[in-house]
């Protein structure tokens, strides 16, 4: 029985999937994605390296996340974990310019700036390296067992797995001193648990960009669903200009029949759109979710357009209403400014402009005040009340801060230390680590004969005797008939 004839119950769900073997293009949209990539992996395999003396008690790598010491460091920026709001400001920055980059061209993300497409891209490089273009892969692929066969299959997947391996080595090398780490991997002194991310890492790496490719693209990846529901009519994708390029016809009959004043379509039918799609499907379907719009088909068609001596861009990055708006005979609207993208712009100047007002306030001392709660107070033998507190001073800076405490919100109040060493002033001075800090406990008392209420607040101060910056925390002095 035919597939025509079949019972439709009996019929697959989804299509058996083929391999995809993307062919080689040049163009400017290639040489732009091959930039990037350098720049990308430039910047991920290196930076670990970058130093940033940060003074004799502070870590000098340019980028390290410290998870021993609870520290993040960016070059000159040093995140505590009380600080974790730069992170969620980062994201929420981060979720704005892609959707302001859907907004203006699609899913650009996805064709130059994804992790999946930089490594992809790197690892077809290898794979055209040791087995060729397009043609001389899916022939190698379709020949029985040489030599030839196996040593260009065996080095080819050597390359990945070195590729995958310092991939995975990189990034642990982002949460130690990474001169170090690199000695203790070679000498295996380095942490159980830095092998085992590296090999993780390995794994993904190699199975994601040598192995799956493009079904991450196609069925492992939400963006593509999301951005489908974010996107508009006015956004740019990677579009065939069926104006320009219907009815298709080869390059010979499109020629004679022009001369005879009878229309032909620019496009000669070559598949060369197909044939470098790294997602392996044609343009000339219209808008589809695996477009990852790289932009590749552009730069292959551009390419036959120049040899056959007709104008470029018959694939561009166009909406489908321009090509409708042609076919009407009118002209083409894009709209790149309008409420969407100003929008997303003005979100994202609002993110990044509060973190950075709030990175060029933010205080290099900290303080955090908490009431002991057995007992509430006390009550001395000359009638004064007594009430202790445990104090954490906060110090962010390379170098050892002394502060002077105070207290002020009751007449008379006196605040003193318990376990620091007396000195001339009046004060109590605690001194703190550089980038550390230090809980001491504190003993505030008011003196008899002040009419006190059971709860009532008082604000301790912290100041640095060198720098100046002053810190404050309040809490409740408590007085007999206050309630635990």
């Amino acid at each position: 029985m035919s597939t025509a004839e079949a019972d439709p119950d009996d019929l697959p769900l989804f299509a058996a999937s083929r391999k995809v073997y993307p062919q080689s293009v040049s163009g400017p949209f290639r040489r732009a994605k091959w930039i990037i990539l350098l720049l990308c992996l430039g910047i991920y395999y290196l930076l670990p390296f970058l130093r940033w003396d940060r003074g004799p008690h502070l870590p000098n790598q340019a980028v390290l996340a410290d998870l021993a010491n609870n520290r993040f460091y960016f070059f000159f920026i040093e995140i505590w974990p009380q600080e974790v709001y730069y992170f969620t400001g980062l994201l929420i920055m981060a979720a704005f310019v892609l959707f302001l980059m859907n907004a203006v061209a699609g899913r650009v993300w996805c064709g130059y700036l994804c992790p999946q497409t930089v490594w992809t891209d790197l690892f077809l490089a290898v794979e055209r390296l040791f087995e060729g273009d397009r043609r001389e892969r899916m022939r190698l692929d379709e020949a029985s067992w040489s030599f030839d066969k196996l040593w260009r299959k065996t080095a080819k997947h050597t390359v990945w797995l070195v590729i995958a391996w310092w991939t995975g080595g990189a990034w642990v090398l982002y949460f130690a001193d990474a001169p170090t780490l690199v000695r203790e991997l070679a000498t295996f002194t380095a942490p159980i648990s830095a092998y085992a991310w590296i090999g993780i890492l390995t794994f993904t790496t190699y199975t994601l960009a040598g192995i799956m490719r493009e079904q991450v693209c196609k069925f492992m990846c939400p963006w593509p669903r999301i951005q489908a529901a974010l996107t508009d009519d006015e956004a740019l994708n990677v579009t065939y200009r069926y104006d320009r390029g219907e009815p298709r016809v080869s390059f010979k009959q499109a020629q004679r029949l022009r001369a005879q004043g009878a229309p032909a379509g620019d496009c000669v039918d070559c598949h060369q759109c197909v044939a470098v799609c790294p997602v392996g499907i044609d343009i000339r379907e219209g808008a589809q979710l695996d477009c990852i719009q790289c932009g590749l088909c552009i730069d292959a068609c551009d390419n036959v357009m120049t040899k056959i001596g007709r104008p470029d861009r018959l694939i561009a990055y166009d909406t489908d209403g321009n090509v409708k708006r042609r076919l009407a005979g009118l002209k083409a609207i894009y709209r790149p400014l309008r409420p969407r993208t100003l929008a997303y712009a003005s979100l994202i100047f609002v993110v990044g402009g509060a973190m950075l007002w709030q990175l060029a306030t933010r205080r290099t001392a900290d303080i955090s005040v908490l009431h002991e709660r057995a007992p509430l107070f006390v009550t001395l033998s000359d009638g004064s009340i007594r009430n202790a507190y445990t104090v954490r001073l906060l110090n962010k800076r390379p170098e050892p801060r002394p502060f002077a405490l105070t207290v002020d919100g009751l007449p008379g109040i006196r605040i003193e230390t318990v376990g620091t060493t007396p000195t001339a002033d009046i004060r109590p001075i605690v001194t703190v680590d550089p980038d550390s800090s230090r809980e001491v406990r504190v003993l505030v008392t008011v003196p008899a004969g002040i009419t006190l209420a059971p709860s009532q607040p008082v604000t301790i101060t912290a100041s640095d005797l060198y720098a100046g910056e002053t810190v404050r925390a309040t809490d409740h002095f408590m007085a007999p008939g206050a309630h635990p």
